[in-house]
């Protein structure tokens, strides 16, 4: 997204699989394609939200598990689908990946043992945000400038959390005349369209010999301490974000307000994030021309976030609550346009894929971290400490960002080596 130190060229192998038709601000047909999918499979994604009420209704002591499963298997299929983006190509892992999600959502959905239900849930949990780490690589792949990478970053995010919004709306209307089971249904229906899409839309890599020739490692990635402190960073700055889906209903719960309260608190969130995504990816895609990536924006994108979920700990009303959401909508923003910045500076075309799903599970460890956090403030120490604990991530993320701008800078001996 940086536009200056100079593009690395794109090798032979899935990583070279696509034209380089971007440089002059256009987006390939490709990444079109990729960002309609991704909003109607986040529209439809009804699995995770409703997952809660069907695993109730088959197993009501079991609950908290089945959910731990499905983020287990959320981390799980970021390293998986990333790598094998690397290793069989772009299109056959997505492609595959969906082509998954119609068969287990389904099975989910007619699962009613414990046993059924753990197993379709951690496969589910797979490939239910399989398509992240393997689009950032598509992306990568066919976008050769940082700016117009910046900018589709930026309009990615908004095509997730309006999609997101559509699934609450829509969900909400449809599910109690049609029932969870049919609402899973319609989510692997148009997971097996994007299938077929993805397919059709997603340039066929090199040769096998040239895919398996290019492959990055595992060993490799997580030696890269750039990408170390990145997933650091993120995560810090992420858990605030989930924070919204866990802490939040705890907490208005607690001041004795309806759930209609948070669907409000959820309602000003998304209008903020329509309002303010087309406002702000101008400037942010702007800044990607600079010669370093983003890491400073990184951690203001930390900072806004920590702060502005952190001040709903302040907060007693529907009014407040739905502010602390607004407040921290920029820094959502920011932060997933920045990150991806970062990203794509720092991943060895070999290793796109890789780098992308090592990243994509940051939202799941946030997933996973967020509510725990969230209990042991609420037990030891009440609203305060949430805000305490929410801020201080916030404001650790950023921490993690000055040795990260130093390794990043353009004249930094790791950067000059990659």
């Amino acid at each position: 997204m940086t536009g200056q130190p100079p593009t690395r060229p794109l090798p032979a192998g899935p990583a070279a699989a696509g034209p380089d038709t971007s440089h002059d601000g256009t987006w390939p047909a490709a990444v079109w394609a990729l960002l309609a999918g991704t909003f109607m499979v986040r529209a439809a994604g009804f699995v995770y939200p409703y997952l809660a009420y069907h695993a109730h209704d088959v197993a009501a002591q079991s609950v908290t598990v089945i959910l731990a499963l499905f983020g287990a298997g959320w981390l799980a299929g970021q390293l998986v689908c990333g790598a094998l983006a690397d290793r069989i190509g772009r299109r056959a892992t997505l492609s595959g990946a969906m082509a998954t999600a119609a068969v287990v959502f389904p099975a989910l959905a007619q699962s009613h043992t414990v046993a059924a239900l753990a197993v379709a849930s951690f496969v589910a949990g797979a490939v239910y945000d399989a398509p992240r780490p393997i689009i950032t690589a598509v992306i990568a792949d066919t976008v050769p400038d940082e700016p117009t990478r910046a900018r589709i970053a930026g309009w990615r995010h908004f095509a997730v959390n309006l999609g997101a919004a559509a699934t609450g709306a829509v969900g909400g209307v449809l599910a109690a005349p049609l029932g969870f089971e049919v609402l899973f249904f319609i989510n692997a229906g148009v997971c097996a369209a994007f299938a077929a899409v993805a397919w059709k839309a997603v340039p066929a890599p090199a040769s096998r010999a040239n895919t398996l020739r290019a492959q990055g490692s595992y060993r490799a990635a997580f030696a890269d301490v750039r990408l170390v402190l990145l997933w650091l960073a993120s995560v810090c700055a992420l858990v605030p974000v989930a924070a919204l889906y866990s802490a939040l209903p705890l907490m208005m719960t607690e001041d004795g307000l309806p759930a209609s309260a948070y669907g409000w608190s959820q309602a000003a969130g998304a209008v903020a994030v329509l309002v303010l995504s087309p406002l702000m990816l101008g400037p942010l895609a702007r800044r990607a021309f600079a010669p370093s990536p983003m890491v400073g924006l990184l951690a203001a994108g930390s900072v806004v976030l920590g702060v502005g979920m952190g001040s709903a700990g302040l907060a007693s009303t529907t009014a407040g609550y739905a502010a602390a959401v607004v407040l921290a909508v920029p820094g959502e923003i920011i932060v997933f346009t920045a990150a991806a910045d970062v990203l794509n500076r720092i991943s060895p075309a070999r290793s796109r894929g890789l780098y992308a799903g090592i990243w994509g599970t940051t939202l799941a460890a946030a997933v996973l971290l967020a509510p725990l956090l969230a209990g042991w403030c609420l037990t030891t120490g009440g609203h305060l400490l949430v805000a305490a604990a929410l801020t201080g991530c916030g404001l650790a993320g950023a921490a993690v960002c000055l040795p990260l701008k130093a390794l990043t800078h353009p004249n930094s001996p790791t950067t000059r080596s990659s």
